[in-house]
């Protein structure tokens, strides 16, 4: 929960236990090729290492690994998932989306021209096909259209390779993982550091999915059961912006659901095919986070529905969402923080370059400064250094 100018926090809300001041070890971050402010961190606290009895007493400000290091590895691979890890992260994000025989691979939409060899492999050149995906017209190639075991030939890539050519250099290293290969390496990882490993779980497209019939809810809930993830202390989030998958979950597992919010003037998918006139708009009233509550424990909106931007880019002044949100005890996860300029609030910007790092730190405080619980960020390692300085504010 956010700290009021006391420095307490507030009446009512859940007490924090005490939180990670590092990283890793800097033998771990020169082992692993870690960026230099990850090396610098010190080992991690005792107190890191306790079992957290449930998400509320996670370290505040939360850091999410944003398809798990992405900011340094190709998004959603173990080796990115293991960095985030190794680096301090305190949850680690996957979003699943179905395979052709219904197995949950995680990948941050289906179309993986983008963030898989697949382009490049003549076998699979009729597999190119032209789809709508929730209203928008997609030309590429899609996990539906594959079993795992050909999916499993490909191999990952970096998503955007000319802002991150570094991570272009580990294009190849990895395949697309499964879901269950995902909680079998958290579970490992688990034991190793004697803490569980929290993962942010994302449904992709459950709707469109669901037409297909390779809904994503079920076979999500019998995988959170089988490796204990299905209660209400569960070491795990489930997370949506269609809403109704977040209920359907909410019937299916006890794990705490968080419902994800676009743009205030857009429409959840859901809510179009039903013919819901709601917009997110709509959501984030003080009723519509009400009726939120009822099912879900947690908000993961866009950062600009946390503070505005201007038209020229720079921040403006924030909204009341957090307090508003905190009123009906709805914890706030926003995204997505990164480091380069052309990500960046105007003011934070440095130089001209849109793929140089800009004041990333400047912008990390202004929105930690709103009292959210945590954030998402592909650079996780500046994410925590920020969230300590925070803390010492």
């Amino acid at each position: 929960m956010p700290k009021s100018s006391s420095g307490q926090p507030p009446a009512g809300g859940a007490p924090r236990r005490a939180l990670l001041g590092a990283t890793v070890a800097s033998a771990a971050g020169l082992a692993l090729g870690l960026p230099q402010a990850a090396q610098a961190a010190g080992p991690v606290e005792a107190a890191a290492r306790k079992r957290p009895g449930s998400f509320r007493d996670l370290p505040y400000p939360t850091v999410i690994a944003h398809r798990g290091a992405s900011g340094y590895r190709p998004e959603h691979t173990l080796g990115a998932y293991q960095l985030a890890l190794d680096m301090g992260a305190h949850i680690v994000e996957q979003d699943l989306v179905p395979t052709k025989d219904g197995h949950l691979v995680c990948r941050h939409e289906n179309d993986i021209t983008g963030t898989t060899d697949v382009a490049d492999r003549p076998e699979f050149a009729g597999r190119k096909a032209t789809k709508s995906i929730d209203g928008v017209q997609l030309t590429g190639w899609f996990t539906e259209d594959f079993t795992l075991a050909e999916l499993k030939t490909l191999r990952a890539t970096e998503r955007i390779p000319g802002t991150r050519q570094h991570s272009t250099l580990y294009n190849g290293r990895w395949d697309v993982p499964t879901f269950e290969e995902v909680l079998r390496w958290a579970d490992r990882a688990g034991k190793e550091r004697g803490a569980p490993v929290w993962l942010h779980v994302e449904t992709k497209h459950p709707t469109y999915f669901r037409s297909l019939g390779l809904g994503l809810e079920e076979p999500l809930a019998r995988l959170l059961r089988k490796y204990r993830r299905d209660r209400a202390t569960s070491p795990l989030f489930v997370q949506s912006f269609e809403p109704t998958s977040i209920q359907k979950l909410h019937r299916l597992v006890a794990t705490p659901g968080v419902v994800l919010l676009s743009g205030a003037g857009t429409r959840p998918w859901d809510f179009v095919e039903s013919g819901d006139p709601r917009t997110v708009a709509d959501l984030i009233t003080p009723a519509g986070l009400k009726e939120i509550a009822r099912y879900a424990k947690g908000i993961g909106p866009t950062l600009d529905l946390v503070i505005p931007r201007r038209a020229d880019g720079s921040l403006g002044t924030p909204s009341t969402l957090v307090a508003d949100a905190h009123a009906k005890g709805l914890i706030l996860h926003p995204y997505t923080m990164r480091n380069e300029n052309q990500f960046l609030p105007a003011e934070f910007r440095r130089g001209t370059d849109p793929h140089a790092y800009g004041d990333a730190f400047g912008a990390f405080r202004a929105y930690f400064e709103t009292g959210i619980d945590g954030i998402f960020s592909d650079q996780c390692d500046t994410a925590l250094l920020a969230a300590a300085e925070h803390r010492r504010r």
